[in-house]
């Protein structure tokens, strides 16, 4: 039995309020009501500027973190394992701005997702996702795994 989803209004509520991104100055703009994209912002203020006055690094992941993970688990439903497994961040230039990173799930990435997860086999996807500034400057490349499979009582065998 398929759960009911929550309103992606009501989530992006939630996790605005949501004391680890919110103290981090972290937050979602926008989030597709079916859970396809969502728009996440970190603004540049004097509680989250590291020692030289720019972005601090472990908030560039951090604005990252739950992202890939929420959208496919929304989009797959209760019927599949989704965690968060790997990321890496590659610094490409000072954040000396509000930041801001757009995450995209396509149907064709789904129907892969579902393709190679049918038999219960475990699927590690990558994702991408770039950092960019004001004026649409690359601040950072971010790369996420997330581990994924299809459980038990809901394979076909």
């Amino acid at each position: 039995m398929e759960r009911k989803k929550m309103k992606a209004g009501f989530l992006k509520f939630i996790v605005n309020s949501w004391p680890p991104l919110f103290f981090a100055g972290i937050k979602v703009t926008y989030l597709a009501a079916d859970y396809r994209e969502a728009h996440v912002t970190l603004k540049l203020r004097w509680y989250n500027r590291n020692y030289v006055g720019v972005q601090y690094g472990g908030s560039l992941m951090s604005m990252t973190d739950p992202w890939y993970m929420l959208l496919l688990m929304h989009n797959l439903g209760s019927n599949y394992f989704v965690w968060d497994k790997h990321a890496e961040i590659d610094y490409v230039a000072p954040g000396k701005t509000h930041v801001h990173a757009h995450f995209k799930i396509s149907d064709e990435t789904l129907a892969e997702i579902r393709e190679k997860t049918a038999n219960g086999e475990k699927y590690i996807p990558e994702f991408s996702v770039d950092i960019l500034d004001d004026h649409d400057k690359l601040v950072a490349r971010v790369k996420r795994r997330v581990y994924i499979k299809l459980k038990p009582r809901a394979r076909a065998n």
